[in-house]
């Protein structure tokens, strides 16, 4: 099994200054980030049922 994937910059503040949180014990995929100064926690939560929605006309309606 692979490792989990990391974030690549803050949702809040956009910086990629992250590190894995480790003033939590026992949350998984907690993660700091040192410019703003936020904790915050990844969790995949499941599939959609819907799937991918394709248009037939191939691009955005108006």
């Amino acid at each position: 099994m692979s490792e989990r994937a990391a974030p690549f910059y803050c949702p809040y503040c956009g910086d990629e200054d992250l590190r894995p949180s480790e003033a939590v014990e026992g949350r998984h995929g907690a993660w700091e980030c040192a410019a703003c100064n936020r904790a915050f926690q990844l969790k995949f939560l499941g599939l959609l049922a819907r799937g991918l929605q394709h248009s037939e006309a191939g691009g955005d309606e108006i």
